[in-house]
């Protein structure tokens, strides 16, 4: 059985909230809320546990994703890892929707997901002989206090880290990857989400992305060469990013910041990469072409050819060295569910079957495969970098990193 659970269930064991007050299984949720700021990261599963007995649950397991979105990771000892393609749980992550199941044993399996804002976290596992609305109520209150704790507590927890990875991560895909923001942000208006491959072994790929009040930032990086100097030179134009983007900077000095940076500090280093930002109620989108495949505007089903290819501009780094240079912006007007897609030139160049490049051609139609599906942007990108990963064996030639920024105001 898939989807919402019937209304008129049995009533949950801890009875409904009564008109003076909360109930007592609103009130163990506030106890855990609580609890759950001074808890070790660790000890959240104890927690959680000792709070689904006391509102007539059997038990909860708690799901989170490993760096590549493949497996749901249990943080408790016992449960094996999900697959996230093959499984109803993976459903529940991949639609970002409750899924309900019937236990062979009796009673039911109910696996919300875990997300915190536009980021999605992992699953919650629900074990329990009846799903009436004032359970499913509180299940999802736990899994919004679960989320925001899990969230704040990850940032320092190794334990987390280590449920999220396979194989062992060299330095510097470790360096990296501890400067990246959430896969996604976004808020009502937009979104915008990123995969990055190889997930142990990047070089110096990185993507940015953050929310003000009125724009939506976002920025793709591909640095010269596959070791820690690349690294450092992305490190170094996602710091000067930021800088400026936290200044008020418009985008050309935004990127005059970086060229400076990168100039000063690594003479001999450069990437290309784009810079952007999208006007959240008008939808004006601006970029800034530093060297990079063009981004991709997508509408409806189809690639509109060539819609934001402008003339070149020097990777990030060179300017520098050329005192002629300047730097150009640009921008042009969405419509309501454009979709624009960034991507570095690992995503094109990877190989398919016979040993022939992906290209641009077939690359697109994955995409437009996706938006005939009515897949969620996140999801989108998933199963992209999944059939390009799958296509080589795991194994690319080169860092491939994509992001997807997406226009959704809300209708009139």
């Amino acid at each position: 059985m898939v989807g919402e659970p019937p209304a008129d269930g049995p009533a949950a064991a801890s009875g409904p909230a009564s008109p003076a007050g909360p109930g007592p299984g609103e009130r163990l949720i506030e106890e855990l809320l609580a609890r759950a700021h001074t808890a070790a990261p660790m000890e959240l599963p104890g927690l959680v546990n000792r709070c689904a007995t006391a509102i007539g649950l059997e038990w909860i397991v708690i799901y989170l994703v490993d760096i590549q979105q493949r497996h749901l990771v249990p943080l408790t000892e016992g449960p094996p890892s999900i697959e996230v393609d093959t499984s109803v749980a993976g459903s529940a992550y991949r639609w970002l929707d409750l899924r309900v199941e019937e236990c062979r044993e009796g009673g039911l399996m109910a696996w919300l997901p875990l997300v915190d804002g536009a980021e999605r976290l992992g699953i919650l596992g629900i074990r329990t002989d009846a799903l009436d609305t004032a359970r499913l109520r509180r299940c999802r209150m736990l899994a919004s206090v679960l989320a925001m704790a899990i969230t704040s507590k990850r940032a320092y927890s190794d334990s987390y880290a280590r449920h999220a990875r396979t194989e062992a991560m060299d330095l510097p895909a470790e360096m990296l990857r501890g400067l990246l923001p959430p896969r996604t942000i976004g808020c009502d208006r937009a979104v915008s989400t990123a995969v990055l491959e190889p997930a142990y072994h990047i070089g110096g790929d990185a993507f940015d992305h953050a929310l003000t009040p009125s724009t939506l930032h976002a920025a793709i990086f591909d640095a010269m060469g596959h070791n820690l100097a690349s690294g450092l030179t992305t490190t170094v134009a996602m710091a000067g990013c930021r800088n400026a983007r936290r200044a008020g900077a418009e985008l050309t000095e935004l990127v005059d910041t970086i060229d400076q940076a990168l100039g000063r500090w690594l003479p001999d280093q450069y990437c290309t990469g784009i810079v952007t930002q999208l006007d959240l109620a008008e939808g004006v989108f601006r970029w800034c072409n530093c060297g990079h495949p063009p981004p991709l505007l997508i509408r409806g089903r189809r690639v509109l050819d060539r819609a934001l290819e402008r003339p070149a501009q020097p990777p990030m780094g060179l300017p520098s060295q050329m005192a002629t240079a300047v730097r150009t912006s640009y921008e042009t007007v969405l419509e309501p569910g454009d979709r624009v897609l960034l991507y570095t030139d690992g995503v094109t160049e990877s190989r398919v079957e016979g040993g022939a490049e992906l290209g641009l051609g077939r690359f697109t139609d994955s995409i437009i495969r996706g938006a005939d599906a009515g897949e969620l942007a996140p999801e989108a990108l998933r199963r992209i970098i999944h059939t390009i990963l799958d296509r080589q064996g795991n194994q690319l030639r080169d860092d491939a990193t994509l992001l997807l920024i997406e226009w959704r105001p809300p209708r009139p």
